[in-house]
């Protein structure tokens, strides 16, 4: 008998058009929407941060490569991906060596040095994000609207204010460059799912754990409004549509993506609820992505004839 028949192909032998660029790309256009509307919002100074956010990210991860001989792969548009998002975590009027210094971070200290992109442990960007809260706090969490410094609706809430949540949901209010809108965050993420790039899944299980933990323990009982403003305030749309759902730092099974979304979610109205600062989002990502292995490991099937040690089949 030919031998040729019993020869079998290393995994994966399903094949998918899909490649690290058009995913990149798909990316990018869902975040048009927080991105555009930021610069309406904010005016010249939120643009100016975005373009120095994404020409220094990927001027460092190609010199990076250049330099260490390493295959240039800034075609694959990663580090645009990681600039943008670092910048629409950024306050519009900071300046212009702060964005500098976070891309630098993000893409040599949390990307490359660990191998680059699929090696990294966290979120570039919301590495990067929170090495500037710790190094820079002041400038990191003063805001402008209307060219008046300002309280967000988030710091408001945990001064024991009101706040406007139709504001918030249009996006009309102070904050990062693309925390702010609702809805045209909830109209990129609608294009991911519909592009089946993300998995409602984490972004879901995330935002209902937080919303059952305000109404549990956040002091205001069944308060709509005060759910909503924590809802829609701060960057918890932004971080669980575009930055949870990062292939790279979040579990690749359903049961997993289900249990990363509500440790999210229970760690965010930790932070935001009982502890000192107004928001969250950024260090409870972060933290949930050193779990991922854990995670992964306990939820990973078992495969079909196989038994975990000491389980059944």
């Amino acid at each position: 008998m030919n031998e040729q028949l019993y020869k079998v192909s290393a995994n994966p032998h399903v094949r998918d058009k899909v490649t690290t660029h058009s995913i990149m790309l798909d990316v990018i256009i869902a975040l048009l929407p927080a991105t555009f509307f930021g610069f309406y919002n904010f005016g010249l100074s939120a643009l100016i941060t975005t373009v120095i956010c994404i020409a220094t990210c990927v001027i460092a991860e190609y010199a990076w490569q250049y330099f260490m001989k390493k295959p240039i792969t800034v075609n694959d548009l990663s580090a645009v991906v990681t600039g943008l998002l670092l910048a629409l975590n950024l306050p519009p009027e900071v300046p212009f060596w702060l964005p500098i210094i976070g891309g630098l971070f993000a893409i040599i200290v949390v990307k490359q040095v660990f191998g680059g992109l699929g090696q990294n442990f966290m979120n570039p960007a919301l590495g990067a994000r929170c090495f500037l809260l710790l190094s820079f706090t002041g400038r990191m969490t003063t805001f402008t609207y209307d060219a008046v410094t300002t309280a967000t609706p988030l710091a408001t809430l945990k001064a024991g204010g009101t706040v406007d949540v139709m504001d918030m949901f249009i996006g009309t209010i102070p904050g990062t460059i693309g925390e702010t809108s609702v809805i045209a965050l909830v109209l990129g993420g609608i294009y991911l799912v519909a592009k089946k790039i993300i998995s409602p899944r984490i972004p879901v299980t995330y935002v209902v754990t937080f919303a059952i933990f305000i109404l549990l323990f956040g002091g205001h009982g069944f308060d709509l409004n005060f759910l909503a403003g924590h809802i829609f305030g701060g960057g918890l749309m932004l971080g669980s549509i575009f930055m949870a759902t990062d292939y790279v730092t979040s579990p690749i099974t359903a049961r997993g993506q289900i249990v990363f979304g509500i440790i999210l979610g229970v760690l965010t109205g930790v932070f935001r609820i009982l502890g000192a600062s107004a928001e969250g989002v950024s260090y409870a990502i972060i933290i949930s992505n050193l779990l991922v292995p854990l995670i992964e490991k306990a939820t990973f099937p078992t495969a079909f004839g196989m038994q975990k040690k000491g389980g059944k089949k």
